[in-house]
């Protein structure tokens, strides 16, 4: 950390979506995750679409997302990734030597603890390789129990809260009760403030990728 900083890590959330409204809530959602211990500001791509909702898309934006985190690679202690697919990232880990994390492989990594088996609810459901493969890169396909998507078009359900937060409420709910899932993830950047209605009406763990992200990241920078 630059010690100009008073040993605040300065973290680097990069919005793969389009959405500069997105970011603003992705980064209020990372900061009350994480101590004052840090400073997380964002970064919004703009080649990308306003939400990705297509494998096309998520892989279009990976290098965007890698010019953006080289562009600040100077002014930031760790990097957050900011869509589930977490696009980019292994280019990033590749070029860079500060700490990176995706919100896919946070929030997996965290959903997996103790041996948990766990699910993902979503609203993509044309992203659904993407999302699948993520357990088999981490080692965690035997705790997997797989993806499930809320009916209606995913734009349409982010223009309407309360809908979004039913949609995904069923989605957990079927997760749980057919797939066995010990754990469920609410698998999207653009989903963080339904992920965070969510936690509170289940009695297992609804997981929010950006805190997950966000915690890991600070643990990562202040090594």
């Amino acid at each position: 950390m630059d010690p100009d900083s008073g040993g605040r890590a300065r973290i680097l959330l990069i919005n793969p979506n389009s959405n500069a409204a997105t970011t603003a809530m992705m980064v209020a959602i990372a900061k009350s995750a994480v101590t004052d211990a840090s400073d997380i500001i964002g970064a919004t791509a703009t080649r990308a679409p306003s939400m990705i909702v297509s494998a096309d898309a998520l892989e279009a934006a990976a290098a965007e997302v890698a010019q953006i985190a080289r562009a600040h690679r100077d002014s930031c202690d760790g990097i957050i990734v900011s869509a589930f697919g977490d696009p980019g990232l292994a280019a990033i880990k590749a070029a860079l030597k500060i700490p990176a994390v995706g919100i896919g492989e946070s929030s997996m990594l965290e959903a997996a603890e103790g041996g948990r088996r766990f699910g993902v609810a979503t609203t993509t459901p044309r992203l659904k390789a993407k999302i699948d493969a993520l357990p088999d890169a981490l080692g965690l396909r035997s705790r997997y129990t797989g993806s499930r998507f809320a009916d209606g078009d995913p734009l349409e359900l982010m223009r309407d809260p309360a809908r979004l937060c039913a949609a995904l409420a069923g989605v957990v709910e079927a997760c749980i009760a057919q797939d066995g899932a010990e754990a469920v993830i609410i698998g999207g950047g653009p989903l963080g403030e339904a992920a965070r209605d969510l936690r509170s009406m289940f009695a297992v763990p609804v997981i929010a990728p950006i805190p997950s992200a966000a915690a890991r990241i600070i643990r990562l920078a202040t090594a």
